[in-house]
């Protein structure tokens, strides 16, 4: 998973983001504003193909609209080259 990108795993709703080298966030997979998927990570921004909301890869916030509800965190364990929900 390279640096400010990230990958969405739909099947777990779940999106991993690596803001900073080393370091992995997870957030919901569903949309803030009307719960479409988000499709893709790039530049540190978690975007969402249904109406351009667009988070941070960082924590979730709302970095463009429509959504006004950032998405929500969720919890995961690294260990190595793992990455597991907790």
């Amino acid at each position: 998973m390279p640096q400010g990108g990230g990958k969405v795993f739909k099947d777990k709703d779940v999106v991993v983001t690596q803001p900073a080298a080393g370091e992995f966030k997870a957030f919901s997979a569903t949309c803030t504003h009307q719960g479409c998927p988000v499709s893709s990570v790039s530049n540190n921004e978690i975007v969402c193909p249904c109406h351009g909301s667009k988070f941070s890869a960082k924590d979730g916030s709302v970095t463009n609209g429509p959504a006004a509800k950032p998405l929500a965190e969720k919890k995961i364990t690294v260990s190595g080259d793992s990455i597991t929900l907790a």
